[in-house]
């Protein structure tokens, strides 16, 4: 259970890095014109926090167990993913953007799951 945990971790941190990145790295018009429509909802500063949140989060579920500092920061990352997925999954629905509240429930879920097997039975 351990492994599939760590490639579920690894998994999510990739994801994350990847998209904060590119909330950061893009302006809020590139990101709207690019498909992420829900940027247009937003303030550019919210966008960039947002980025910003997810590329804290993914470092969170990594660094910690990797420098074995603080691992209580692994599941709490997680659950903060976790709350960031809802949020998501939120403003897609509102927008009626089907498959991105989709890919936000999958994403959720598996960052519930680290959050709870790693609070849990599989803590460091």
């Amino acid at each position: 259970m351990n492994i599939i945990l760590w490639i579920i971790t690894a998994l999510l941190t990739l994801l994350f890095l990847a998209a904060g990145t590119i909330k950061i790295a893009q302006p809020k018009a590139k990101l709207a014109a690019s498909g992420q429509g829900w940027a247009e909802d937003f303030p550019e500063r919210a966008v960039k926090g947002i980025g910003t949140a997810e590329i804290l989060g993914a470092l969170g579920l990594i660094l910690p167990a990797v420098l074995n500092i603080a691992t209580v920061l692994v599941p709490t990352a997680a659950t903060g993913l976790f709350l960031l997925m809802i949020g998501a999954a939120i403003t897609h629905a509102r927008r009626g953007e089907i498959p991105n509240v989709i890919i936000n429930i999958v994403l959720g879920i598996l960052a519930a799951g680290v959050a709870l097997a790693r609070f849990g039975p599989y803590s460091f």
